[in-house]
């Protein structure tokens, strides 16, 4: 048998990747070239050697720094781009490669042409803006004029000054100084101040003038014909044009101090019709001019960000490798002559001669005289853990590495998990009907697979991407216990001939009610559809279940113990073949594997024993007679013999390990031996990772850690038996919910003769399907099949305390948000 097994070929998944310790010492002309080309391999995992140091500290730091600067830029490129409507293209354009020197001058360069296009277009829009809402002064306040002039409530009024809040207009105010009368101002007679102000102050503004005042002024308002931009948040909002009459130097600079408190910006208007229409032709000649420049501007910002576009994402790739090139570079360290750089790290051993090939292409292509060096060495740490995975079971591993990271070499669940996991959901959420809506939505994603994979998708979409493969075989394996279970959204189906069963009466009507009689051979594929509707259904279909799930979950187990052993046996412990892995074979087997042969013999032979008496008296009273829940002749002493083995299993995994382990330690460092031991025997059971001949051996701390083992085994092989049954719990909830959504909404719906009541009543079914059936259940049975797994089955064997391999490449580099 051992022969047969060490003659097997080893799988791919199976064992992770062996890894090997790796130096390298790279001349320094051609560092940069030797590490870029790892990059693009990425197959080397460099260890920190400068960990004792802070980044300012390290000898690179100054190129680091230079690259961030260029990824501030080129972000600020992107935003400008993004800002403007344009879009920067997807993929880089073919072209002449740069350098890292002259990348950085033309950042420089367009980041200085941009904030100087920026700034002199903020400065016309501002003027722009001015002038658009002196237009709208001019012709809402020269309304307000003439109508006082009607009433004569103003006499020989003119204006002694002309009053801005806003310093950036100087073209029109030496316009105004031509029409305003040099004449010395009517301190005593009644003066104006015009200007606008958003909407939302205009009241708090009346009231706040008002009191001022004293109610001495008169205050005229129009809403303005156009929006606004304000000038403090630059937004677009609407504002009021507003004339305040008032009488007084001190009035005047009450007002003048109040609008400026409220953000009011106050423009000259004339008296004189003439003069308003004047300057009236004047801003709207200049409005125009405005509108031609800054459309000139615009086209001119929007032809250079349009060409910057097209290398962008060239750009953008290059100063993120050259920024994780520099990274990498400060992980080496400097040799004593300064004339060369030393890196370690991990690689996997088949990657060897390909790591060894860049090398001497970097050297080559570098032109150095000195080639670089690279051999492998010992070190006592453990190595990371690598597997190749592909798109169809990396999401599987990742299922796995959610819980641990295996440690290095040892067996890894994900081979099994592939089947496993989605037919333990399968089993759980078994409904054909809602298996193929599942399969639709898996195909669909498979399908559109390689248009998704460039798209920056949402947390959700992006988690449900990933497992497209899980959903896909959770589809398939629910649509065949669907067919197990003979449930299409809760309906049977005659899919595999004739039932079984028919009326114990010809004459009966009702054959749920009068009772069924079997007349034929079994139904051949699943459940005979004539279970549903009787009046034993929920029994037999709760004790079918209830049998499958013990027996699934004792096969889920010995599978995990059974893995335990290959894992001893790989790593050398003999002591773990026989104080582990066969006295919990043996307890396992004696209580719940027996458990599971009077099932299937109970199956077989149509016995009516009941199985909980059974097994409760096979404790209780291991020596009395069987009666009619004798399976089998020679049942009692068999339960008797297996009992006794369950009882000898406990002190058999707790005593003889400990005591071993203290005699070969013992025997190790009194010289009494001088033999090998075992690669596993000590290191792995007293401090993984430890210095193998530095050691102490605690045997107090050995012997309560065996002792909490095998307590939990045992508890754990009653509770994961019973944890087990939440296969049948889940399976009976979504096919009582199934039936209770079909019955009491669709057909409910479907018997009235009404169109609209059938229509609300499916579309209810449909959404009470999509929502609660194939989202919540789903969910759920997925956490429920992802805890079997975690707790159930990889406790058994699944150490999970190992960190990942992440070598320098440079397809890991991930967008820079900071």
């Amino acid at each position: 048998m051992e022969r047969f097994i060490d003659n097997l070929r080893p799988m791919d998944l199976m064992r992770s990747e062996k890894m090997t310790f790796v130096q390298l010492i790279i001349p320094v002309e051609s560092a940069h070239r030797a590490v870029s080309y790892i990059g693009e391999l990425g197959l080397l995992q460099f260890r920190d050697l400068n960990a004792d140091k802070s980044p300012f500290q390290r000898i690179f730091v100054n190129q680091v720094k230079r690259c961030g600067e260029m990824s501030r830029k080129l972000r600020f490129l992107k935003e400008q781009i993004n800002k403007a409507g344009l879009l920067s293209s997807v993929h880089p354009v073919s072209g002449p490669d740069i350098e890292l020197e002259e990348l950085e001058m033309q950042l420089a360069e367009h980041e200085h042409e941009l904030i100087e296009m920026n700034s002199n277009s903020e400065k016309l829009r501002q003027t722009y803006n001015e002038l658009l809402e002196f237009k709208m002064v001019l012709q809402k306040a020269g309304g307000f004029l003439v109508s006082s002039n009607g009433h004569a409530v103003t006499e020989e009024l003119e204006l002694t000054e002309s009053v801005y809040s806003s310093s950036g207009y100087t073209e029109t105010a030496s316009l105004l100084e031509q029409e305003i009368n040099p004449g010395p101002s009517n301190q005593s007679g009644l003066r104006f101040i015009s200007g606008i102000i958003c909407k939302s102050k205009i009241q708090r503004f009346e009231r706040m003038l008002f009191r001022a005042t004293r109610g001495n002024m008169l205050f005229n308002q129009a809403p303005a014909d156009e929006e606004c931009v304000d000038h403090l948040t630059t937004e677009t909002v609407e504002k009021t044009i507003f004339v305040v009459f008032f009488s007084g130097e001190r009035a005047r600079m009450k007002i003048l101090k109040i609008c400026e408190a409220f953000g009011a910006n106050c423009y000259p208007v004339p008296e004189d019709i003439t003069k308003q229409r004047q300057i009236i032709r004047e801003v709207l000649s200049r409005l125009s001019e405005l509108e031609a420049t800054l459309a000139a501007g615009i086209l001119h910002r929007n032809k250079a960000l349009t060409s910057i576009g097209f290398h962008l994402t060239k750009w953008m790739n290059m100063v993120r490798r050259e920024k994780a090139v520099y990274d990498t570079l400060n992980m080496l360290n400097f040799d004593v002559t300064k004339q060369c750089l030393v890196g370690e790290g991990w690689c996997p051993i088949f990657a060897k001669d390909q790591i060894q090939e860049v090398l001497r292409r970097a050297t080559f292509d570098s032109s150095s005289q000195v080639g670089i060096i690279f051999h492998a060495m010992d070190v006592l740490e453990s190595p990371p853990t690598h597997f190749r995975t592909n798109h169809f079971t990396n999401a599987f591993q990742e299922i796995v590495d959610a819980y641990g990271v295996a440690r290095y070499q040892e067996a890894n669940p994900a081979i099994y998990t592939v089947i496993t996991f989605p037919f333990l959901f399968a089993v759980m959420f078994g409904d054909w009907g809602h298996g193929i809506c599942l399969l639709l939505g898996a195909l669909v994603l498979i399908a559109r697979e390689r248009r998704l994979k460039t798209q920056k998708l949402g947390s959700f979409m992006e988690m449900l991407f990933g497992g497209r493969y899980v959903l896909l075989l959770m589809s398939l394996f629910s649509i065949y216990c669907g067919l197990i279970y003979n449930e299409f959204f809760s309906v049977p189906f005659y899919i595999f001939g004739g039932s079984a069963y028919k009326c114990r009466d010809k004459t009966c009507s009702d054959a749920h009610l009068a009772g069924l009689v079997k007349y034929r051979d079994p139904y051949p594929f699943g459940v005979d559809p004539k279970w549903r509707g009787s009046r034993s259904e929920l029994p037999f279909l709760n004790s079918l279940k209830m049998k499958m799930s013990i027996l699934l979950g004792v096969a889920q187990m010995n599978l995990g113990i059974i893995l335990s052993y290959f894992n001893a046996r790989f790593f050398g412990s003999s002591l773990d073949i026989r104080y582990q892995f066969v006295p919990q074979m043996i307890f396992l087997n004696s209580l719940f594997g027996y458990l599971s042969l009077l099932i299937v013999i109970k199956w077989c032979t149509g016995s009516q024993a009941d199985l909980y008496h059974v097994m409760i008296y096979m404790f209780l009273s291991p020596t009395d007679n069987l009666g009619e829940n004798q399976l089998f002749w020679g049942q009692r002493p068999l339960q008797i013999v297996l009992l006794l083995l369950a009882l000898i299993a406990v002190p058999w995994m707790l005593f003889p390990k400990p005591f071993i382990l203290r005699k070969q330690h013992l025997e190790r460092f009194q010289g009494r031996t001088y033999g090998i031991l075992g690669t596993s025997e000590m290191d792995l059971e007293v401090e993984p990772g430890s210095a193998r001949h530095h050691e102490e051996f605690n045997f107090s701390e050995i012997f309560v850690h065996q002792m909490i083992h095998s307590i939990e085994f045992v508890l754990g092989a009653v509770s994961n038996t019973a944890s087990y049954l939440r296969l049948w719990a889940l399976s009976l909830a979504h096919s009582e919910l199934s039936t209770v959504f079909y019955e009491k909404v669709l057909l409910l719906a479907w018997g009235y003769d009404n169109l609209v009541v059938r229509l609300i009543g499916l579309a209810v079914f449909a959404f009470a399907t999509a929502f609660i059936l194939l989202m919540m259940e789903t969910l759920s049975a997925f956490l429920h099949a992802l805890r079997l797994h975690w707790v159930e089955f990889q406790n058994k064997f699944y150490h999970g305390d190992g960190y990942k391999f992440r070598p320098f490449s440079f397809a890991s580099i991930k967008d820079d948000e900071d």
